[in-house]
C-alpha cells in the first residue's frame, strides 16, 4: 500500500510540475488519487462505517468462470443469496436508501416489484493506462465554455474530484469504455396491461476515440463516441440505420444521419437528441434517457447535491443468464434475476436552464462513485410530481476491464408503461478492433443501403 501511494504521489507531482498552470484541481488534491484515500477513479477507497460497503481492493480484472454472453460473464457471485428484501410492506425501514422512483415502483406494483439486496462488491476496474490518464485529467481538464465544452483531457474520467454537478455528468458521458465494441440488442416496450412488444432488434457498433491506444489531447478531434446501427426486426423496419457522432465541443455536440428504407436515402437527423421520442423504442422513451443520459448537456443547469448511500442495481450480469421472457415481469424486470447492492452515489439535480426548454423540467441523477455510471434517474413534471424513473443496469466486463452501462429501463409512472432499452438477453456482445472512422458517416451508410 505505501509503495503504491509513493508511486502515485511521484506521478502526480511530476505532472503538476510540468502542467500545473492548467490544473483543474490542485496538486495536493490530485495526490489523493490512488494513494489510499481515493481510488484511481476518484471514489472513496475505504468502506463505510458498518461494513455494508467494503473497501475498494482493485476491482474485477480476471476472467470469470461460468456462462458467457460474448465477453460478458453471466454468473458473477452465482452462489450468493440475498441479505434481505425490500418490499412495499417494509420500504419505510429502508426509505433513506431509496430514490423517489424506487419507492414509487414499490407502491405501484406491491405484489410483484421488490429489491433483492445482495452483499456489495466493488468490482469497478480499468486498465492501468486509464488510471494514469485520469491522474493527468485531474490536473488538466477544465470546462471551457459554460458547461457544454471541455478541454485538456483524454482516455479516462475527466473530473475524478468533481466540484460541480456538470463535472459529474461529464464523467458519466466519458466513463471507461473499450475502444470498440459490437453487440446486438432489443428494445422492448411494456404496456399498461402488462403486455410486451418488440419495438426493434438491432445490431450496433460503438467506437470511443478517447480510449484509442494512441489517443492524446493534442490530436483528438473531440468526438468521444460514435455509433452505427442497423435494424434487423421487425421486418417492416429491417434495414433502417442510424449513425451518431458525439463531441465534447458544445458548438457541435451531435451529428446524426438516418437511412430510411422507404425513402432509400440518407438524411441528416438533427432531432435525434434531447427529449425527442426515441423511434428505436417506438417513442416509449426520450433519446437522452438512453444509457441513463445520452447527449448534450446544454438544456439543464446541473447542481451537485452531494454524495449518499443508496440501494442501486449493481453487478447485474446474472440478468443476462436467462431468456428475455424470464428476465421480464409484466411491469418491470423480474426481481428474481435483478441484483441490488448498497453503494455510494453522487446526486445531481438537473433543472431546465433559463431560455431553454425540455419536456422533463427537473431530474435527479444518482451516479455510482466507482464507475461514474448513472444508476437511477427520477424525472418530475411541471407541477413537481414524479413522472418518470429509470434504472441503469451495469455489466462487469473483465476483458476490458470495465463496468459498462448499456441496458436502461425507463418507466412512465403516469402512463403505466416501461421501455427496456438495449436489452442484451439472448444476443451477443464483443470487444473488437476499431474500424476506420469513415465507417461512422452518412456517406458509408448511403453506400451500403440495400432496401
Amino acid at each position: 500500500m505505501y509503495k503504491e501511494a509513493a508511486l502515485w504521489a511521484a506521478l502526480i507531482s511530476a505532472m503538476a510540475g510540468a502542467q500545473g498552470v492548467l490544473a483543474a484541481v490542485s496538486a495536493e488534491e490530485a495526490a489523493k488519487l490512488g494513494n489510499g484515500t481515493l481510488t484511481p477513479m476518484g471514489a472513496e477507497r475505504a468502506g463505510n462505517a458498518d461494513g455494508s460497503i467494503p473497501s475498494w481492493e482493485g476491482g474485477m480484472t480476471r476472467p470469470q468462470p461460468g456462462n458467457m454472453l460474448g465477453d460478458i460473464p453471466t454468473q458473477l457471485f452465482a452462489d450468493e443469496k440475498p441479505l434481505f428484501q425490500v418490499t412495499a410492506s417494509n420500504m419505510v425501514q429502508y426509505a433513506s436508501l431509496l430514490s423517489d422512483g424506487t419507492r414509487a415502483l414499490l407502491q405501484k406494483y406491491p405484489d410483484s416489484f421488490r429489491l433483492d439486496v445482495y452483499p456489495s462488491h466493488r468490482t469497478a476496474a480499468a486498465p492501468q493506462v486509464v488510471y494514469e490518464n485520469i491522474a493527468r485529467n485531474a490536473l488538466n481538464c477544465s470546462i471551457k465554455e459554460g458547461w457544454d465544452t471541455i478541454k485538456g483531457c483524454i482516455g479516462g474520467i475527466p473530473f475524478p474530484i468533481p466540484s460541480r454537478g456538470v463535472e459529474v455528468i461529464w464523467n458519466h458521458l466519458l466513463r471507461v469504455e473499450a475502444d470498440s465494441i459490437e453487440y446486438r440488442f432489443k428494445n422492448i416496450v411494456g404496456s399498461a396491461d402488462g403486455t410486451h412488444t418488440l419495438a426493434t432488434r438491432n445490431e450496433i457498433a460503438f467506437q470511443y476515440p478517447p480510449y484509442y491506444k494512441d489517443a492524446n489531447p493534442q490530436d483528438w478531434s473531440g468526438e468521444y463516441a460514435m455509433f452505427r446501427y442497423v435494424t434487423l426486426e421487425p421486418p417492416f423496419k429491417a434495414g433502417e440505420s442510424l449513425v451518431v457522432r458525439d463531441s465534447i465541443n458544445g458548438k457541435y455536440p451531435r451529428q446524426a444521419w438516418q437511412y430510411l428504407v422507404g425513402q432509400r436515402r440518407v438524411r441528416r437527423a438533427p432531432t435525434v437528441s434531447y427529449d425527442t421520442p426515441d423511434f428505436v423504442s417506438s417513442g416509449a422513451n426520450y433519446f437522452d434517457e438512453v444509457q441513463g443520459f445520452f447527449g448534450a448537456l446544454d438544456r439543464y443547469d446541473w447542481k451537485l447535491v452531494g454524495k449518499k448511500e443508496m440501494l442501486i442495481p449493481y453487478n447485474t450480469n446474472g440478468l443476462l443468464d436467462v431468456s428475455v421472457e424470464q428476465a421480464l415481469d409484466k411491469h418491470h424486470l423480474n426481481p428474481d434475476h435483478l441484483r441490488w447492492e448498497r453503494h455510494r452515489v453522487w446526486e445531481v439535480e438537473a433543472s431546465v436552464a433559463q431560455g431553454r426548454r425540455h419536456t422533463v423540467p427537473k431530474r435527479r441523477y444518482y451516479i455510482d462513485e466507482d464507475t461514474w455510471s448513472i444508476a437511477l434517474v427520477d424525472g418530475y413534471d411541471k407541477q413537481g410530481s414524479l413522472w418518470r424513473t429509470s434504472q441503469g443496469i451495469p455489466y462487469v466486463v473483465p476483458a476490458i476491464p470495465a463496468t459498462l452501462l448499456r441496458t436502461a429501463v425507463v418507466f412512465n409512472l403516469q402512463a403505466d408503461t416501461m421501455s427496456v432499452v438495449q436489452m442484451l438477453n439472448e444476443e451477443d456482445f464483443k470487444v473488437v478492433s476499431p474500424k476506420p472512422e469513415s465507417y461512422f458517416t452518412g456517406a458509408a451508410v448511403a453506400g451500403e443501403g440495400v432496401r
